[in-house]
């Protein structure tokens, strides 16, 4: 054994040998354990690591290879009152690992305490957990990359795909068998083709990751299928890989990456920063807990014991200590660094930014960030909340950052269920909710815009059900939100009604139009372009089955819509004026009279203060003018577009509605209408038959 370095930490081969280097500030000892195998009941080696250099233990061994099996064992004081729970009967995982060799296996040994003493925590367990506890995996990180490299698709030019690497996969037909499910699956070529076929141009990718799997959980028969629980900060996890190889699973999360890109196609990760699945005070010790829980957790400063939760899970991961805020930065640029990922979505991303118990937008956490030469490249999206007091931050967030802009989905989704007084609402979102991000100098695109996403109904559900049916979770219907109200337009849930079924495809229509005729950037949620069920359960967390998995097996109506969703991607991509750089301030363009966004009454008339105010209102349109959108492309010239006319009527009657007067030789084409099976009806030159629960668009352009 050898010195070796406090710096990289984590497990590291060079080609001569292996350093290991943990960050551990109150422990005594430290020993590395080294294991020949996944079904070793003892370790084949222990090291004391007798190398401390700011607090970081480490040590290098010169025979070590790529396979090798690892864990710690961590000693110092066993005294939760003041908030230390060092077990050295307790093998614990580390945090910086790379790749996770074997998962947990649950048994009552991977808990520091005594079970069976109710809420008591407080007595040490000294049974050995060798044979259950998750152990890391030495890698190689040789790759061959070729010519990748990153898309840098712009963010107004951006349309996100919310997906599982999973559920998308692992029922489709085209994908042989062996893969399906697994990083490899979603790089092969049919599942490309489907996501250019839709013009998606980045997927975020729900947690990957390595998670815990919850006790309670598994011995239920299901299993934490979001993974919002994680335990490794740097390992892809396994589970998602086509063999149980840990190793192999960092090959084919690259292998991955290097297809997407290859395709135009960029990587967004779902990270989960502000807790782990260790839990609460009656949690397992599994990594952090047993490294120096004091260091890596926040706890309550007048009691030690237990932890401040701003998470909902048990937890809040320690960003005020900077060898945590370093284990976060570590793995982030590690992420795009070594696996070539093009950004992050954030989750719960209040709960990084607490200084004590306020959300403070300007934390170290966001402060580093800004200045990293990595991290100023990628894409970082928040989700501005959490569930501590004052956790909702929509719109506060720094410049650089984009959003989930929750604002966006409640008003979007009131205005279609027919909700009064939401057409002053619905116009800010529209024009990209300026009043969320233009203060503080950022741009439309800060805004993600999203009308579903995984936590919720999908867009079928959305439209077919009244209430949330999670009974198959086993919590007695009691999980998830039930905040969907009045949407089953007469039928709770699936039916044969080809009327109620008509109305309901139309509705996703109108939702779907919606997202890709807003300013933002818009997201999508994998399946809802196919119509996708979960027969009304809105929190599928735990259900790693068919009921969140795609059904690739569509019926006429399911490709009727794919294809209606491909084609609002196009014409957001061919139309500048949809996906503006800029908010709109309402100007006029030289020499006439039209703005460059105008709003319009069914009669013709612009939109007056007292009109927005009017709770009946359900019907309005927006002019987008083509020429005015003060932009250049990246030769200086200016970017003009097509005039947009876009009519929203949510409510029940057919309107007829007055478009606004244009230049001789000029006239309005249809491109786009929600409403199937109607004649399309001009009454007379300029008035325009718009259906009731339908949204229609229309370019202006030459013609007789």
């Amino acid at each position: 054994m050898l010195p070796g370095s406090p710096y990289p930490l984590g497990a590291t081969w060079d080609g001569a040998g292996a350093n290991f280097a943990l960050f551990s500030e109150h422990a005594t000892a430290v020993e590395l354990c080294l294991f020949d195998d996944c079904d070793a009941e003892a370790e084949s080696a222990r090291i004391l690591l007798d190398e401390r250099d700011a607090m970081i233990w480490h040590c290098c061994l010169p025979d070590v290879r790529p396979g090798q099996l690892y864990g710690y064992r961590v000693y110092g004081p066993w005294d939760p009152a003041r908030g230390h729970r060092f077990n050295p009967h307790k093998l614990v995982l580390d945090p910086y690992a790379k790749a996770v060799g074997r998962g947990i296996q649950w048994d009552d040994s991977l808990f520091g305490y005594e079970l069976g003493h109710g809420d008591d925590d407080l007595v040490m367990d000294e049974r050995d957990n060798a044979r259950f506890a998750p152990l890391g995996v030495l890698i190689d990180p040789a790759f061959t990359w070729g010519d990748d490299r990153p898309p840098r698709r712009r963010w107004e030019r951006t349309v996100i795909y919310e997906a599982h690497v999973k559920g998308l996969t692992q029922l489709h037909p085209d994908v042989p068998d062996q893969l399906r499910g697994s990083y490899a699956a979603l790089g092969t070529q049919p599942v490309i083709d489907h996501l250019q076929t839709l013009g998606v141009t980045a997927v975020e990718l729900m947690p990957v990751h390595h998670h815990a799997n919850d006790r309670h959980l598994i011995e239920q028969g299901l299993t934490n299928y979001w993974g919002y629980n994680t335990l490794a900060f740097f390992a892809p996890d396994v589970r998602y890989a086509s063999t149980d190889d840990g190793m192999d699973a960092v090959r084919e999360f690259k292998m991955m990456v290097r297809a997407l890109h290859a395709a135009g196609i960029e990587v967004i990760l779902d990270v989960v920063y502000n807790h782990t699945g260790e839990g609460n005070h009656l949690g397992p010790t599994l990594s952090m807990k047993g490294i120096d829980n004091l260091s890596y957790y926040r706890t309550m400063p007048d009691d030690p014991r237990f932890y401040m939760d701003f998470t909902g899970t048990g937890n809040t991961l320690n960003m005020q200590q900077p060898r945590v805020l370093q284990l976060v930065m570590d793995s982030l640029r590690y992420w795009v660094t070594e696996m070539h990922v093009d950004g992050f979505r954030f989750d719960l991303a209040s709960a990084l930014a607490r200084e004590l118990y306020e959300v403070n937008r300007l934390s170290s956490f966001f402060e580093i960030i800004a200045q990293d030469p990595v991290l100023a490249n990628v894409k970082l999206i928040a989700e501005p909340w959490d569930v501590g007091p004052g956790g909702y931050q929509v719109g506060n967030f720094p410049v650089g950052w984009a959003e989930w802009n929750g604002e966006y989905r409640d008003t979007v989704r009131r205005f279609w269920r027919g909700d009064e007084g939401q057409i002053a609402q619905m116009a800010t979102r529209l024009a990209g909710s300026s009043d969320l991000y233009e203060d503080d100098g950022r741009k439309p695109y800060a805004s993600i815009n999203f009308v579903t996403a995984h936590d919720g109904f999908t867009l079928r559900d959305l439209v077919s059900y009244n209430d949330k049916h999670n009974d198959a979770n086993g919590e007695g219907n009691r999980d998830g939100n039930n905040n969907n109200l009045s949407w089953n337009h007469g039928v709770e849930g699936e039916t044969d009604d080809p009327e109620v079924n008509a109305l309901r495809q139309q509705q996703m229509r109108n939702l779907i139009a919606t997202l890709f005729l807003s300013q933002g950037v818009p997201m999508l949620l994998h399946g809802d372009e196919t119509g996708r069920t979960q027969r009304g359960n809105n929190n599928a967390y735990c259900q790693d089955n068919e009921l969140s998995w795609i059904n690739w097996e569509l019926a006429p109506w399911q490709r009727d819509l794919m294809r209606f969703t491909g084609a609002m991607v196009r014409l957001f991509q061919e139309q500048p004026v949809l996906r503006r750089r800029r908010f709109f301030h309402g100007r006029r363009i030289s020499g006439s009279d039209v703005r460059d966004i105008s709003w319009f009454l069914p009669d013709g008339q612009e939109i007056g203060d007292q009109q927005w105010a009017e709770g009946w209102r359900r019907c309005f349109g927006l002019r987008l003018a083509g020429d005015a959108i003060e932009e250049v492309d990246y030769l200086g010239r200016p970017i003009v577009g097509d005039t947009l006319m876009i009519v929203f009527n949510a409510g029940d009657d057919d309107v007829e509605f007055q478009l606004p007067s244009h230049r001789r030789g000029l006239r309005w084409h249809l491109v786009i209408e929600t409403a199937r099976n109607r004649r399309r009806r001009w009454p007379a030159r300029n008035r325009f038959l718009l259906p009731g629960r339908a949204v229609s668009v229309l370019r202006l352009a030459q013609g007789a």
